[in-house]
């Protein structure tokens, strides 16, 4: 066994120690599967299983083919941060600093989808299909309506900068100053992230209904409990900031700005 991920386990027990045994899940130490990225953020997975990695520092957008193999699939963007895939293959980029939403055909071929924004981070899909979009200076979550317009979603958050709809018609928004706000679908709101010192733009959900948050500010990923708690589910991670549902949805796949890999992480029963 590497010294890494003997260092992995280790932090994995002790953090499991650390958790009360009512929010405790079995804590799963993370494996490697890529690294050399710059400044991953936000990721997506297409129909074919081809991986997709937007890296902020690089200006880029990545894929990874099922076997492995590594290519560019965009450059010479600015700041992308969130990545979400529609379900005729159509990829959705953020600009965090251009404030702008670009649209790429399969093929690479870019259009700019949507513009005026403020600071967008972290993309996903409602159940009706729109385009969620975590707009953090305005703290709000929009949705896409069409080209260039926009609706108002969820407001008066604390900088959001990733989100999901829930399977009730909730949402559970990571807040980067303020912890994790879950949306109940009559309007009432729950802070779940007292756990959290900064959440970060991947915020998933499997077909089951759990939700997975990670914390850039820390070293974990924890489940929100709806009710308004969270447990750990991994540890060891250097700034884990991007999340997504591995294709078979037995598993997590996060990207870390710390030392800009992809790791796996089983999730757990």
């Amino acid at each position: 066994m590497s010294s890494t991920r003997r260092s992995l386990l280790l932090s994995a027990a002790a953090a499991s120690m650390l958790v009360p045994p009512a929010a405790r899940a079995e804590v799963a130490a993370p494996v490697k599967l890529w690294e050399g990225f710059a400044s991953p953020v936000g990721m997506g997975f297409d129909a074919a299983g081809n991986l997709y990695v937007a890296e902020w520092s690089a200006g880029r957008v990545s894929r990874i083919a099922p076997d492995g193999r590594r290519s560019v699939f965009a450059e010479g963007l600015s700041g992308p941060s969130g990545l979400a895939i529609g379900a005729d293959g159509t990829i959705y980029v953020a600009s965090y600093s251009r404030d702008e939403l670009y649209r790429f055909t399969p093929q690479g071929e870019r259009s700019v989808h949507v513009t005026g924004l403020a600071t967008p981070a972290g993309l996903s899909f409602d159940r009706a299909g729109r385009l969620l979009v975590a707009n953090r200076r305005t703290n709000q979550i929009l949705a896409v309506t069409g080209e260039n317009r926009l609706e108002p979603v969820v407001e008066g958050l604390r900088t959001p900068v990733g989100v999901v709809e829930t399977r009730d018609g909730g949402f559970v928004v990571a807040n980067f100053a303020g912890g994790v706000t879950i949306v109940r679908p009559d309007g009432h709101r729950i802070e779940a992230g007292a756990a959290f010192r900064t959440p970060g733009v991947g915020v998933v959900q499997t077909q089951v209904g759990r939700v997975f948050v990670v914390d850039y500010g820390d070293t974990t990923v924890r489940e929100i409990l709806m009710e308004g708690s969270s447990r750990i589910v991994t540890v060891g991670l250097s700034s884990p900031v991007g999340l997504v549902l591995s294709p078979d949805g037995a598993a997590l796949l996060t990207a870390t700005w710390g030392d800009g890999a992809i790791y796996r992480i089983a999730i757990p029963s």
